[in-house]
């Protein structure tokens, strides 16, 4: 199965040593990330840095622990899905979009713990418990 992280799946694994970083590291599907998410990332490392009580060090050699588990979509994979991304989530939340975007191009489900997510009807999203589940981790 091909699974589209959420930028909060990638945030809480490098919080904390959690049921989400341990899925994260052993569950065998494939694993996608949009580009777009470095900029989040770049946008709230500080907050990171302080809440995962981590060294920058650390925590950048978990980070690239963590994205040596994931491919990374490029803008251009996505450009072909933006608008319909847009219109599927435009109530929901539009920062989510490039996230929608990538499940459509590559035919993904999406790894969310947002609730509001689920209530659109385009693409799955499955929580962490519901992937613990199916790949038989828990």
């Amino acid at each position: 199965m091909k699974i589209v992280l959420d930028s909060n799946i990638l945030f809480s694994a490098l919080l904390r040593e959690s049921t989400t970083r341990r899925v994260l590291l052993l569950i065998e599907d494939e694993l996608f990330l949009p580009y777009a998410v470095f900029e989040e990332l770049e946008e709230h490392k500080e907050e990171l840095l302080k809440k995962s009580g981590l060294y920058e060090k650390e925590f950048n050699e978990l980070l690239s622990m963590l994205l040596g588990r994931v491919k990374i979509v490029p803008f251009t994979e996505l450009e072909s899905k933006k608008k319909e991304a847009i219109l599927i989530v435009e109530s929901i939340d539009p920062d989510d979009a490039m996230f929608i975007a990538a499940c459509l191009s590559l035919n993904a489900v999406l790894w969310s713990e947002d609730k509001a997510l689920k209530c659109q009807r385009k693409i799955r999203v499955i929580n962490t418990k519901e992937l613990l589940l199916k790949t038989g981790l828990i």
